[in-house]
């Protein structure tokens, strides 16, 4: 209660001083340090690929045919398995010119698999923060 609280009884009964807390909220700012010291390290760990990779090569074979065709027949590329035959062609000069096919192209396809190794470096990175204050010196626990 407060101390300038008076009772007085007078004339009119007793009076009873009523007394009400206030309270004042506010922030300031507190220094708590001046920094952070920053460490990043960087390592390298070096990785093996083993990995299979496939190749197409492709084989030519010269096939003779020496087979006389008409001039509104003539043949176009075909596929026989996984074989494109290609037909070369040559105009022989006879009374009448006839188309004659001189050869065919067989191309295959061919796949070889291999394997590929190989050693890659990786990198990784790892930072330490540490807190300093106005001395340069790291905070106490």
């Amino acid at each position: 209660m407060s101390s300038n609280s008076h009772e007085s009884i007078g004339q009119d009964g007793l009076r009873i001083p009523v007394i009400e807390e206030q309270l004042a909220v506010g922030t300031r700012v507190v220094d708590t340090g001046r920094g952070v010291r920053i460490h990043k390290t960087v390592t390298e760990q070096p990785v093996t690929i083993d990995e299979r990779l496939m190749r197409d090569e492709m084989e030519v074979r010269r096939v003779a045919v020496d087979r006389v065709v008409d001039a509104g027949e003539t043949p176009a590329p075909r596929y026989e398995g996984d074989t494109l035959v290609v037909p070369v062609l040559e105009e022989v000069l006879v009374v009448e010119r006839r188309l004659r096919i001189k050869e065919e192209l067989h191309i295959t396809r061919i796949q070889r698999e291999e394997s590929y190794h190989d050693t890659v470096p990786l990198k990784a990175e790892r930072v330490e923060v540490e807190r300093f204050d106005d001395a340069g010196a790291p905070p106490s626990p």
